[in-house]
């Protein structure tokens, strides 16, 4: 349901209402009942139709054959706002994730779809993860993961994600690197049904210009690091410079294109997707795909929110899960 406060139990509530996704899989909605009955009713739009408890879902979960509320209390809940980031908001919107996790672990459900939590929430909350991609790696015990964001328009890996900029250089490393490209290389081989074709984007501007601009890292690091997946099969270019990576052409004639920090792919992929865009974390034991767009608590309850991510997400994540 992701951050109670935010558009999360909106768009999960259009995806239960919603005939077509009912095609593709049997939505289960881990999350607070209270609050989605309460944006229901903000936002005019159906109330969910059946809730269980976490008693019953022991016994329940394997004959559900219809879109349910998995409902997970906490506490503090009368007291959420909308639009409101709080500790409390933060550390339901952990517990629901938790909770999922659980469950696809357990084979009790084939994937997880996430809405969108708050990284201030989070944080207030004491919770010790920046955001999901960390918490899935981690509460899967996955011994490599990575971002990835697809859409039909541009796909993009991740070496570093939710850290500060003066931070990344130190960061990586030609393990990492190549991590995120195999990681990439195998998701994109799977759904594309054929050896992709790759390219990393350089970390400096003019991806270092022959050393001109930052301490060599193309050189030193991330081309040693493509060298070493060419010898592995993989068709990958680079290290190219960030600004030119992204022109139509390239796009065109790419599949995914690896990138050493957060905004060098998330800019140019929410400028032309940011509705249809799909966050999948690679390298996990099960599956989990996630709207790309933030908790929007600027319109939260207001029937205002675009499930078109969550629609894609959860189609995404039956793809890979069947």
């Amino acid at each position: 349901m992701g951050d109670p406060a935010g558009v999360g139990p909106e768009i999960c509530l259009r995806l239960l209402a919603n005939a077509a996704m009912r095609e593709v899989c049997v939505p289960i909605i881990f999350g607070d009942a209270s609050i989605m009955k309460r944006v229901a009713a903000a936002c005019d739009l159906p109330a969910p139709e059946k809730i269980i408890s976490a008693a019953e879902w022991q016994g329940a979960w394997a004959d559900i054959d219809a879109p349910v509320v998995y409902d997970i209390p906490t506490e503090g809940m009368d007291e959420v706002e909308a639009g409101v980031v709080s500790a409390v908001t933060g550390r339901a919107g952990f517990v629901y994730v938790e909770e999922s996790i659980r469950a696809a672990l357990a084979g009790e459900i084939d994937a997880v779809s996430t809405a969108p939590l708050n990284k201030e929430a989070l944080n207030n909350a004491g919770v010790p993860f920046p955001g999901h991609t960390e918490i899935f790696a981690a509460k899967t015990n996955a011994e490599r993961a990575c971002m990835m964001l697809t859409s039909d328009e541009l796909t993009c890996a991740f070496v570093t994600v939710h850290v500060g900029y003066h931070e990344v250089p130190g960061l990586l490393n030609q393990e990492r690197i190549l991590d995120t490209i195999e990681l990439a290389a195998a998701a994109m081989k799977r759904l594309r049904g054929r050896d992709p074709k790759l390219i990393a984007c350089g970390l400096n501007p003019h991806a270092g210009e022959g050393g001109l601009f930052g301490n060599r890292e193309e050189e030193n690091i991330i081309a040693p690091a493509l060298e070493v997946a060419r010898e592995r099969g993989i068709q990958i270019e680079g290290p190219l410079p960030p600004d030119t990576c992204f022109l139509p052409w390239r796009r065109e004639a790419t599949d995914c294109f690896i990138c050493m920090y957060h905004d060098q792919g998330h800019i140019p992929l929410k400028a032309l997707a940011f509705d249809k865009a799909i966050n999948v974390t690679l390298g996990l034991p099960i599956v989990r795909t996630s709207v790309d767009h933030g908790t929007a608590c600027d319109i939260a309850w207001q029937g205002k929110a675009n499930p078109s991510s969550l629609y894609e997400a959860v189609g995404l994540a039956a793809k890979l899960a069947s």
